[in-house]
Formats: C-alpha cells, sequence, structure tokens
C-alpha cells in the first residue's frame, strides 16, 4: 500500500478541515499568552489541515476505528 493512501471520506475531511481551523484560531489566541502552547496549537493544525488535504487520516492508518 502506498503512503498516505486515501482513508476517509469528504464528512472526514471537512470534519477535520474544521478543527484545523478550530487549531488554527486557538493557537493564534493563545500564542500572545503561552507562547509554547500556541505554537503546539499552531503545528497541530498544520497536521491535520495536512490530513484533510490528502484525505487521510493517521489514526485509521494505524487501524484504530474512528467514527469519520
Amino acid at each position: 500500500m502506498a503512503l498516505f493512501t486515501r482513508n476517509i471520506d469528504s464528512k472526514g475531511r471537512l470534519l477535520r478541515g474544521l478543527a484545523g481551523l478550530a487549531l488554527l484560531v486557538a493557537g493564534l489566541l493563545t500564542l500572545s499568552h503561552i507562547l509554547w502552547l500556541g505554537i503546539l496549537l499552531l503545528a497541530s493544525s498544520l497536521f491535520v489541515f495536512f490530513e484533510a488535504f490528502r484525505g487521510w487520516c493517521v489514526l485509521r492508518a494505524c487501524g484504530i476505528k474512528t467514527k469519520f
């Protein structure tokens, strides 16, 4: 099987995109108060956006069943 093969549908991609947006906003709001937490949230948002863009979920790739 190829690396980063799609394993989620459009509903899962939409939910991950919305989660990425929420993490991005939280990261930007947190950045000026707690620098390390803001950076962590921003990095997490980038990864979740990557998952949404590729249609790939790291949990599913590891064999864990997710709802979406």
